[in-house]
């Protein structure tokens, strides 16, 4: 089967912080992956209201219809729902969703930080009410705390949600986990006009930070036994970019090939990989291909 890439060329123009530039190189920087057959290019399509109001407040749907950093929202929940879809019809192993709008700072009547609706809990209701999967777990690995995607599935214990981030918390079943990333609290930086360049040589700071995702994720995980598993990718931890602490596209590589080895113990190798926060194209351009290459089954 092929790694599913979900893309929308709004999300080009537009995108999260940056308002566009960040994906500016996409989907251009995917031909050579496109050429081999492994690889698949899907268009987002829109969510409907219908799907939206199963999971967020009539009063946050028409903030998010207000706000003009949201108009890629609803192609960028449509494309993560779409690639989940796919993975659980057997059309695809596993895939790369791209978004405009973020998801997981957005709960059941709050968004906010670039986050409009939450893709990814979209995604498990349209899994659930769609085709009968029950379990499901999550890594986030963006910079920031995933407080929208909490507040949806805290009381919820067939979701594994396990948060990288600044905090300390384990609930009492175990199912909702925050760990604080190595260094402490995250040190952020003006990211404009830093020049930093991409680099893909492993650190010290990779090292620790794909090990503290192992601690945390791998045995829970296994444990779990989810029926598909999200990555909530963000590249905003890169050195140099806007929630910077340290990491260079290394450590997305080691933790990338990890996520794809759970998924094939434990669930078939149903893995949807959601793009999270970032801003620089020049990170973008040298992270998001050499993943989408792992979960492929090429080595880069």
């Amino acid at each position: 089967m092929v790694t599913g890439i979900v893309y929308h060329p709004s999300f080009s123009r537009r995108s999260y912080l940056t308002q566009g530039s960040r994906l500016q190189d996409f989907p251009q920087a995917l031909q050579p992956l496109l050429q081999d057959a492994r690889f698949v290019l899907m268009e987002s399509p829109p969510i409907s209201e219908e799907w939206i109001l199963k999971v967020h407040s009539r009063e946050l749907l028409d903030g998010v219809m207000r706000d003009t950093l949201c108009s890629t929202a609803w192609h960028s929940a449509g494309g993560v729902v779409l690639g989940a879809e796919k993975i659980a019809l057997g059309e695809i192993r596993n895939a790369f969703a791209f978004i405009g709008a973020g998801g997981h700072h957005s709960g059941r009547d709050f968004f906010g930080g670039y986050c409009c609706f939450n893709d990814v809990v979209l995604a498990i209701t349209v899994l659930r009410e769609r085709h009968g999967l029950r379990r499901f777990a999550i890594l986030d690995t963006d910079a920031h705390h995933g407080d929208g995607t909490r507040d949806l599935v805290r009381h919820d214990p067939d979701v594994l949600h396990v948060c990288l981030c600044y905090s300390a918390y384990e609930s009492p079943d175990g199912t909702k986990v925050d760990v604080p990333v190595p260094g402490g609290p995250i040190m952020w930086r003006v990211f404009e006009g830093v020049k930093d360049e991409p680099s893909g040589l492993e650190t010290d700071t990779d090292r620790r930070y794909y090990e503290t995702a192992r601690r945390s994720f791998y045995e829970r995980c296994l444990n779990f036994q989810p029926e598909l598993i999200f990555w909530y990718f963000g590249f905003d931890t890169h050195r140099g970019d806007y929630g910077d602490i340290g990491l260079s596209r290394a450590a997305y590589l080691l933790i990338a090939r990890m996520m794809k080895e759970l998924a094939e113990k434990t669930c078939a190798g149903r893995l949807e990989v959601v793009l999270g926060g970032g801003s620089r194209s020049d990170i973008a351009r040298h992270c998001i291909p050499p993943i989408i290459a792992i979960l492929g089954g090429l080595n880069p």
